[in-house]
C-alpha cells in the first residue's frame, strides 16, 4: 500500500486542489507534484502571481497567500508505477476531505485535478461531504505529463475558472 502527503492547507484556504494520488516522484521527494514535466506549478503560478521555479516552499508560501491549499482524494491505494490507470480501485482508501472542510470554512471551490481525481471524488468523497456547506466543484484537467495532449495555453485557460476565488495577495 502507497501513503500520500499530507494536507498543505493553511487557515486563508479558499480553494481546495485535490490530486488523485501522488506519483512516485512527488511520494519519492516528499513534494507535490515533483515531476519536473507536471505542469501543475506553472499553470498555478500563472494564476496566482509567482514564479513557477521558486524553491517548493516558496511555492506552497504563493498558493497559500493566493488561498490555496493542497491534498488528494485517495489517501493510500496500491498501484504499481505513477499512472493514475495502475492505481486498483478496490484498494482505494479516501483522505478525511470532510473533517478537513469542516477545520477550514473558508474553503468555498474544490479543484479536481484530472479525470481520476473527479471520479475519485464523486464515489468516495461526495456522498459524505458536510451537507451544510456550499461548495462549487471543477472537475478539471489534469495536469500530469501523461495528459500531454493539451497545450499549456489551454489548461491555463481551463484551470482559470478557479480565479475568481482566489485570495488578494496578502
Amino acid at each position: 500500500m502507497l501513503t500520500g502527503l499530507p494536507p498543505s492547507v493553511d487557515a486563508g484556504c479558499r480553494v481546495l486542489v485535490l490530486g488523485s494520488m501522488p506519483g512516485g516522484a512527488s511520494l519519492q521527494a516528499a513534494r507535490y507534484y515533483a515531476h519536473p514535466r507536471n505542469r501543475f506549478w506553472p499553470v498555478m503560478a500563472s494564476l496566482c502571481g509567482f514564479a513557477a521555479d521558486l524553491a517548493y516552499e516558496d511555492r506552497l508560501r504563493g498558493l497559500h497567500a493566493a488561498g490555496v491549499g493542497l491534498w488528494d482524494v485517495i489517501g493510500q491505494c496500491e498501484r504499481r508505477g505513477s499512472l493514475d490507470t495502475a492505481i486498483v480501485r478496490s484498494s482505494e482508501v479516501a483522505n478525511p476531505v470532510g473533517a478537513l472542510l469542516l477545520a477550514h470554512p473558508g474553503i468555498v471551490a474544490i479543484a479536481l485535478n484530472g479525470g481520476k481525481a473527479a471520479d475519485a471524488f464523486r464515489r468516495h468523497l461526495q456522498p459524505s461531504l458536510p451537507p451544510a456547506r456550499a461548495l462549487e466543484v471543477f472537475a478539471l484537467p489534469s495536469t500530469s505529463p501523461a495528459h500531454a495532449a493539451m497545450n499549456a495555453s489551454t489548461l491555463r485557460d481551463a484551470w482559470s475558472v478557479i480565479a475568481p476565488f482566489l485570495s488578494r495577495p496578502r
